[in-house]
Order: C-alpha cells, then sequence, then structure tokens
C-alpha cells in the first residue's frame, strides 16, 4: 500500500514519515523545496498552489493524508488560499486519479468558525471534504506537542523561566504528535464501518482535559520549575499581538486571530467524537509526553 502525505516536511507531517518509517510503509511526499534521500519516501516536488504536482501525489496511490495547512500569519486572508482552495486543488486530484481514502486533519477550531479566520477556514475546507464524494475521514486534533515544535514551546521556555501567561480561565486536550501521527496511519487502512464518514476528535485520554493552570504547571514540571501562572485578560492578550507583530514582524506567533480562539473557554476533545478503541488508543500520557519533550528541547539546546 502507498500513502500520498501532504505537509511532509512540518511539525506533524514529519512524524508521520517518522512512524511510516517505523513499520516500512512507502510514503508518498509533497514538498516545496528539494530534500534528503530517505528510505521508504518518494518526494514529490510542489505545493497546494501546483495541479500538476498533486496529479503526481495522487497517482496510483491507495490514500492521501491531508495533514498541510497554514496555521498562523500576519494577513488572515492567506488562510483561505492555503486551507480551503488547497483542499480543494488535492480533492479534485484524488478524484481525478480514484484515490480510495482521503483522510484530512483538521482542527478542533473548526467547532467554533466564528472565533477566527483560522478556525472559519478549516470548517470551510471540512464541508469540501464531506461533499467530496471521496471515502474520508477528518481528525480533528487538539494541541499538537513534541519534538520539533514551536508553538507550546513557548510555554515551556516561558516556564522554564517560572513564568507562564495564560488566556482567561478554560480547559483544553492535548495529544502528543506520535500518537497523531500513529492514527493517521492507522486510519488508512481501518474498518470501514468505524471510520468512514467520520469526524475524530483524539486526545490524550485525560478525562476533561487539561485547565490551563493544569497544563501550565504539568509543563512547569517537565522543566523543573514551579511556575506563577496568571490568566490575562482578553484585552492584554491583544495588546501583546500588537506587541509581537511589531518586534517578530512576519513571524509572530501570537496574531490577533489567534487571540479569538485561544480565548475560548472550551478546546476539549468531545466523548461523542472518539476513536473506536478497536482502531486507536492514546499511548503517551500528558505527564510522560511533556517530559520526553522537555528532555528533546534541553537536547537540541532550546532549553
Amino acid at each position: 500500500m502507498t500513502v500520498s502525505l501532504t505537509g511532509a516536511t512540518g511539525f506533524v507531517g514529519q512524524a508521520v514519515l517518522d512512524v511510516a518509517a517505523q513499520v516500512e510503509e512507502p510514503v508518498r511526499a509533497l514538498t516545496r523545496r528539494p530534500q534528503a534521500d530517505r528510505k521508504h519516501v518518494e518526494w514529490i516536488a510542489g505545493d497546494l498552489s501546483n495541479p500538476a504536482a498533486l496529479a503526481r501525489l495522487c497517482d496510483g496511490t491507495d490514500a492521501v493524508i491531508h495533514v498541510a495547512g497554514l496555521t498562523t500569519t500576519p494577513d488572515p486572508t492567506d488562510f483561505e488560499e492555503a486551507n480551503v482552495t488547497g483542499t480543494e486543488r488535492l480533492i479534485a486530484a484524488a478524484k481525478e486519479k480514484k484515490v480510495r481514502r482521503f483522510i484530512f486533519v483538521s482542527s478542533l477550531s473548526a467547532r467554533e468558525p466564528d472565533l477566527s479566520v483560522y478556525g472559519a477556514s478549516k470548517a470551510k475546507a471540512e464541508r469540501l471534504v464531506e461533499n467530496s464524494g471521496l471515502d474520508w475521514t477528518i481528525v480533528r486534533p487538539p494541541g499538537v506537542y513534541g519534538p520539533r515544535d514551536v508553538d507550546y514551546f513557548e510555554m515551556f521556555r516561558s516556564a522554564r523561566m517560572g513564568f507562564v501567561p495564560l488566556p482567561p480561565g478554560g480547559a483544553s486536550s492535548i495529544i502528543h504528535v506520535d500518537d497523531l501521527a500513529r492514527l493517521l496511519l492507522t486510519l488508512v487502512d481501518a474498518p470501514p464501518a468505524l471510520v468512514r464518514r467520520q469526524i475524530f476528535e483524539p486526545d490524550d485520554g485525560r478525562e476533561g482535559g487539561w485547565s490551563h493552570k493544569e497544563l501550565a504547571k504539568a509543563i512547569g514540571a517537565a522543566v523543573g520549575r514551579r511556575v506563577f501562572a496568571p490568566h490575562l485578560p482578553r484585552a492584554v492578550l491583544e495588546t501583546a499581538a500588537r506587541a509581537d507583530r511589531l518586534i517578530r514582524r512576519d513571524k509572530a506567533r501570537l496574531t490577533a486571530d489567534r487571540v479569538g480562539y485561544m480565548t475560548h473557554p472550551n478546546w476539549v476533545a468531545r466523548s461523542s467524537r472518539k476513536v473506536p478503541e478497536a482502531v486507536w488508543s492514546p499511548r503517551i500520557s500528558g505527564k510522560a509526553g511533556l517530559a520526553s519533550t522537555a528532555a528533546w528541547y534541553r537536547k537540541q539546546g532550546w532549553l
């Protein structure tokens, strides 16, 4: 079986390649830039804006795992092209090449599309997938963390200094990137009756998710520090987003659009959207995963 993958050079995509390599699963991977040779990986030059590259990606493949997408940008209008139009082009290529399975990585933010342009773009892309006529499964990951991640790293670095600023009170779920990658590959050949035309919200198995303070304290424990973790009002976060834009410009991680969904109180994966245990269950607990992630950051010299 051959699996085609978008977003292969990104955080989640690299984890998918790692897990696929462990089981010697052949992967055809889309890339914008030349990549080093890798066993069991066929690199396809191109991106989601290139229909010819997408046709090559889908030609003769059994399943597509669509990970690629834009998560943050200083210009919210970019989300439409990257997350919606790009998905539309990939669906067209998959249908033309008669791909059997289509697995789409969405986001919990698609549950509340009015909160952010990013969430709205993911919700719109989900509708395209649902109406595609393909044999699809949609995965809405919660917060994804693990080696190579730059988003949660901000919390680890802050915790190392003993201070973790938080959004207003609420709770969220998390999942280790290796567990997510394993799920995506498992869905390729899972029993159709259990996964076909389903939307799943996987997590680390922690019932009710993590309150913001619980997660901050757990990250503090992972880096060996007790942390002060105050909840900040939305107005303060909006000011911080403007400051981040001035300081880091196009590389800003905290954007006004992100503040929109960060301040929502409930990003907990719902039990009604749980992946059947016969298909997949998480192996990496939050405590163990956060500790191993902190160790990876230290080894790489990030902390």
